[in-house]
């Protein structure tokens, strides 16, 4: 893409600008290692870096233009320098010009909520796609842009690359976009003015408190993307009226916009009715003002009743037809690292699955509870360098359920896992039915070994993620590959 920088930034507010405006752009970028020869190098402030650190080597890259919050400094005086108040805000604004807004050429689906963004809009692309390749994703596992996949590095990316992949989405022939909003994302103005068409909330419970620091603050600021202050305010709303700050959004917003609730609630548009939850997924009516028809899904769990309700709010917030659409329900397989079955042929269950708050592990774990006839074992962490109040309460969810838990590492990042574990310890109730083992490999080997026909090892927090993370390094470690590595040793080991 090719844009004089005078033409990206008409109309922008500037505090101050240095040098040269009628000059070609090439890329934009936020990373100083990705600058090339004739970059705009945006200095983007960070809660763990600033962007301010990297402009020398930005422009000993090449950049042409520094986009900054900070004053303009004579050493930069052969290059633009443009100081902003918001660099964020402009870089979300001269992105959407510069890649020529590629959201209004797509249907944009934006889905938030703590728990269930990945399944949801999994399924959304699924249901939504008349072809193949039709509609593209972004979310935690991946960025599905058409004609090809790229791994993800943020669950919501930057906006200058959202930018970029709806454009590769649309050049790719898509029609339409599911994307996971994260709360981040939205308070870093990720989504500031993207041309969403249909805004999901799907439910809130405690997480990230080391970032919001309140529930008041985290639901404020999911808030933001149904009531038009991200910049743009999707024409269609699609709400879980069965969670309390769903049903506060349903009933705060404005009625001229389409407003679809779901939930099985009695007041929900969309709903569910006669449910039966069995071990390999569920079936259940649905209900909506037009039809109702029955519906047969492979996940398992209340929880993934109310996903599928939600892809399926979607469909009809979106004027598909619901009919076909719970036929196709059933054609989904699910999604990876989502109770994720490791099966080598072993006597009892294993399921890999990302659940890491005490809400997401009461879900998991409530659910297995009476449909695993033998014993349940749970291996699980807490993450480093994020919500520590939710440590004990994790413990506390874990041994509501299992019969034995098996507490390790899960991305301790910076922080020590001995402080990570003493949290964890204030939680316990019962020490007779928990074992701290630091080596997650370990924890995972002994939770396969204790189990027996008719047992059930959920191994939980890390879903499809391939790493740990640690202070300085980044180590490959699958959950999936490990636990199916174990298993096979142990077959082997038996015969």
């Amino acid at each position: 893409m090719k844009n004089s920088l005078k033409s990206l930034f008409r109309g922008v507010p500037t505090i101050s600008v240095h040098g040269q405006t009628d000059i070609v752009v090439e890329r934009l970028v936020t990373d100083s290692r990705r600058v090339v020869p004739g970059a705009v190098f945006f200095a983007i402030g960070g809660l763990r870096t600033d962007g301010n650190l990297f402009v020398d080597e930005a422009v000993g890259r090449g950049a042409a233009v520094v986009i900054s919050n900070e004053p303009y400094a004579r050493t930069y005086a052969h290059i633009t320098y443009i100081q902003v108040a918001d660099v964020r805000r402009v870089l979300a604004e001269v992105a959407a010009r510069f890649y020529d807004h590629p959201d209004r050429k797509l249907k944009i689906v934006g889905i938030t909520g703590t728990n269930g963004k990945t399944t949801v809009a999994s399924l959304s692309q699924f249901l939504l796609a008349t072809k193949p390749g039709d509609v593209g994703m972004l979310g935690t596992i991946h960025y599905d842009l058409g004609q090809r996949t790229l791994p993800a590095y943020k669950t919501t990316p930057e906006s200058v690359d959202i930018y970029s992949m709806l454009q590769q989405m649309n050049d790719s022939g898509c029609s339409a976009c599911a994307m996971e909003v994260s709360s981040h994302a939205i308070d870093q103005l990720r989504v500031e003015g993207l041309d969403i068409d249909v805004a999901v909330f799907l439910n809130l419970t405690q997480d990230h408190m080391d970032y919001h620091k309140t529930m008041e603050e985290y639901f404020s600021v999911k808030r933001r993307l149904f009531t038009g202050e991200t910049g743009h305010k999707a024409p269609s709303v699609v709400v879980n009226v069965d969670d309390s700050y769903g049903s506060i959004i349903a009933n705060t917003l404005e009625q001229d916009r389409k407003i679809v609730t779901f939930g099985q609630h009695s007041g929900a548009m969309v709903r569910a009715e006669n449910v039966v939850l069995e071990l390999r997924g569920s079936s259940f009516d649905v209900v909506w003002p037009e039809g109702h028809g029955h519906v047969k899904s492979n996940l398992p769990g209340h929880y993934n009743v109310s996903n599928v309700l939600a892809a399926l709010a979607v469909v009809y917030a979106s004027g598909g037809d619901l009919q076909s659409s719970l036929k196709k329900v059933s054609e989904f397989r699910g999604v990876q690292g989502r109770m994720e079955s490791v099966d080598t042929g072993q006597a009892f269950q294993v399921l890999v699955d990302y659940a890491h708050t005490d809400d997401a592990l009461i879900n998991a774990l409530g659910m297995l509870r009476p449909i695993t006839p033998g014993k349940l074992y749970v291996v699980f962490g807490c993450g480093g360098d994020r919500d520590r109040t939710k440590r004990p309460k994790m413990v506390a969810a874990v041994q509501r359920f299992a019969d034995f838990a098996w507490a390790t590492s899960d991305n301790p990042r910076k922080e020590p896992l001995e402080q990570i574990f003493a949290d964890m310890q204030s939680g316990i109730e019962n020490h007779d039915t928990i074992e701290f083992i630091q080596d997650r490999r370990v924890a995972i080997g002994r939770a396969l070994d204790s189990a027996g026909r008719g047992d059930c090892v959920l191994i939980a927090g890390k879903g499809h993620e391939v790493f740990q993370e640690y202070a300085n390094m980044v180590v490959p470690f699958d959950d999936r590959q490990v636990a199916r590595e174990w298993l096979m040793m142990k077959t082997h080991s038996q015969q």
